[in-house]
């Protein structure tokens, strides 16, 4: 049985066109479609429940407060039961119809099969950039991805970590197994528009560094070396300069190098202060999600 997990925000309008393409996708497969509302404001949760009363094969899930599309995923995964999960959003962006190419690399022995995308935004193909580059999580798509399919083997993995701040497609990508690859389509949406504000990129951006790699602690470490090293090198040319009877003055050069050095101090404090809180944030041990209602009848997980 193949699982579909889709978060959903705001999307009641695309909901019943994405029911009626996957139907139409999946003809003759044994699948379920689990969609976790993230706390919408519209009416997502009803029209999850109206397909679900004609349809046993869909679940739906509403979160007690808006977590974020990671934590929806986490959710649809921590209750998808088929022997292979595709996590596909609601914007009808990424096409159902590209799940049987998922599902034949996936027969074939892929254990992660991603749909990279063939274009998108500067800013999504910066983050993929760096998150190649600096984790070395280079079995990400260049150009990002917004479908894919994970075996149960996968999905029983992921459930093992219950980290609060971190990007799904990262851990999995770092998680390792047998990856794959098919070439994507992307389609315009339909319905509404994205929640996804660069508020949002840039949390997930310093959430997906600090996830994955020290490289940032490293690099102040080098920075640090490096700053101290030409402050004894001017303190020696000053020292130089007043035996020889000639003293440095120069008020404006002297602020430039306090300004500067207090800078770096600065910026180094604001990395650690993301990793502490990050520490912090993980020893309270909170939920990554918590669910208010659900379509299954007496279910409250």
């Amino acid at each position: 049985m193949l699982s579909i997990v889709t978060p959903a925000y705001n999307e009641a309008a695309s909901l019943p066109a994405l029911y009626a393409r996957l139907t139409a996708a999946l003809a003759g497969l044994e699948w379920e479609w689990i969609v976790v509302d993230d706390h919408s404001a519209d009416d997502t949760f009803s029209r999850i429940q109206a397909i679900a009363r004609n349809d046993s094969k869909v679940h739906g899930y509403r979160l007690a407060r808006n977590c974020g599309s990671h934590a929806a995923i986490a959710c649809g995964l921590d209750h998808a039961r088929g022997n292979a999960a595709a996590v596909m959003a609601a914007d009808l962006q990424d096409p159902p119809e590209m799940l049987p190419d998922l599902l034949a690399r996936w027969k074939d022995g892929a254990q992660v099969v991603w749909a990279a995308r063939q274009r998108a935004p500067k800013t999504s193909r910066v983050y993929y950039l760096l998150m190649r580059r600096v984790p070395g999580l280079d079995t990400m798509p260049p150009a990002g991805v917004g479908l894919f399919l994970i075996d149960r083997a996968v999905i029983e993995a992921f459930r093992q970590f219950r980290e609060q701040h971190t990007s799904i497609l990262a851990l999995i990508a770092w998680m390792g197994f047998r990856q794959a690859t098919v070439a994507g389509r992307q389609e315009a949406r339909q319905h509404g528009h994205s929640g996804w504000t660069l508020r949002k990129k840039v949390a997930l951006l310093v959430d997906s560094v600090t996830a994955f790699t020290y490289t940032p602690i490293r690099l102040m470490t080098y920075l640090g070396f490096a700053t101290a090293l030409l402050g004894f090198l001017y303190a020696g040319f000053v020292i130089i300069h007043a035996i020889r009877g000639a003293p440095m003055a120069g008020w404006a050069s002297l602020m430039v190098v306090v300004l500067v050095i207090g800078g770096i101090q600065m910026l180094m404090m604001v990395v650690l202060g993301e990793y502490l809180w990050r520490a912090l944030d993980e020893s309270r041990r909170r939920p990554r999600y918590l669910i208010e209602d659900t379509t299954e009848r007496g279910n409250t997980d």
